[in-house]
């Protein structure tokens, strides 16, 4: 997911990272600066809002959550072709991949309260599933789990492979107009053992979803409930993450004020918005706004989730596989802007949305979502110069 550029963190689309007139911005929260200084560091993130629609993309949307400046969100073109309004200030949309931060959150949580040990193997507490075809979960720790170390390879196809890289028996989303079936985390995780793994290189992360279906499975193992629970109840209730949450079995549609999502399929932009989403499940199922996203990131890289050994842990990073020029963590992501900046998130695309940000040393935050996947290197990057915009303006 050859190029060197960034792939989508849950690697059923090609590129993700992700967002109108000045007249498009509105700001909420506790400020109402409107000083020359913003004005004008707004206008840079229009700009860059702008080229990402001249790309293609229908709708775009940045919330930029700032300790000086409060909360704004900055907006381009269309969350719904049909009735062409624009993305709603507070869409929830999917958020893929930036699921995998809830969960490692979770785990070294569970860390903290000395139920696990991320050095275990994954056999002495899930007994069973990493089996067959020299899959060995006596091989793999908690740690390479997290970290994508693990050489398990991944029940998904990546997106945008080529025929011959797709390993048979691997599952392909967003190719077909058909609704996705409802998959379970052993089914998918069965998927993943139908194939040999990859050489388990420690030092460095080489990413698959089939690493946080097992880290669900531990999490219900150890706690005797569903990871969305624990999500539930461990991150999104105390942060008052009231747009947050984890779809239920089945549950098709996103609740509340959202965006329409949009992806290709044989050549026709299909809206794409409701679909049983089982098949990302921990590695990518859960829905948020942007706003909560900036909530939980600022919260978990100041140290209100975890322990500071914890978070040190989570902050350790090897090179990684899907974006040379970045880094992988414990469940987070290190890039660096082009103004020396070391930010830390995540970032996902699921069909239909792609979301990208993190938070800096400074406390600022922020978070692109975009309602259709970047198909293209052009689009790809003015993507990328949105969050760089954000990240760095004055």
């Amino acid at each position: 997911m050859t190029t060197l550029r960034r792939r989508p963190l849950l690697t059923v689309l090609p590129a993700v990272t992700a967002a109108a007139l000045i007249l498009g911005v509105s700001g909420c929260g506790d400020t109402t600066d409107s000083t020359d200084s913003t004005r004008q560091s707004d206008a840079a993130v229009q700009q860059a809002l702008d080229g990402v629609i001249e790309q293609g993309i229908p709708g775009a949307q940045l919330v930029i959550s700032d300790p000086s400046r409060g909360t704004r969100i900055i907006r381009a073109g269309m969350g719904n072709t049909a009735t062409g309004e624009p993305i709603p200030d507070d869409a929830r949309v999917r958020i893929g991949s930036n699921t995998k931060a809830f969960v490692s959150t979770v785990v070294m949580q569970l860390v903290d309260d000395g139920r696990l040990d991320r050095d275990m193997r994954l056999e002495h507490y899930l007994p069973g599933p990493v089996v067959g075809n020299v899959n060995d979960g006596n091989r793999v720790t908690i740690r390479d789990l997290l970290q994508h170390t693990s050489g398990l390879t991944d029940y998904l196809a990546a997106g945008g492979a080529r025929p011959e890289d797709i390993k048979p028996g691997q599952l392909l989303v967003g190719t077909s107009a058909q609704p996705p079936e409802h998959f379970s985390p052993t089914e998918l995780v069965d998927i993943a053992m139908s194939l040999p793994p990859g050489p388990a290189a420690k030092d460095k992360a080489v990413y698959s979803n089939t690493n946080y279906i097992l880290l669900g499975m531990l999490i219900e193992k150890v706690t005797g409930r569903p990871a969305a629970q624990e999500i539930t109840t461990r991150i999104i209730d105390p942060l008052g993450l009231m747009d947050t949450y984890f779809p239920a079995s089945r549950e098709t549609q996103i609740r509340g004020s959202h965006a329409q999502g949009y992806h290709p399929i044989d050549g026709i932009q299909v809206d794409v918005t409701d679909g049983d989403v089982s098949w990302a499940d921990t590695a990518g199922a859960m829905v948020a706004t942007g706003a909560d996203l900036n909530t939980f990131f600022t919260a978990l890289l100041r140290g209100d989730l975890v322990s500071n050994d914890r978070l040190a842990e989570m902050k350790h990073t090897v090179p990684f596989d899907r974006s040379p020029q970045d880094s992988y963590g414990l469940g987070l992501v290190r890039v660096n802007s082009s103004c020396g900046k070391e930010i830390w998130g995540h970032g996902g695309g699921i069909p239909g949305f792609g979301t990208s940000g993190g938070v800096d040393t400074t406390g600022r935050a922020v978070t692109l979502t975009l309602n259709h996947i970047p198909m293209s290197e052009d689009a790809f990057v003015a993507a990328q110069r949105v969050v760089d915009a954000a990240m760095c303006e004055k």
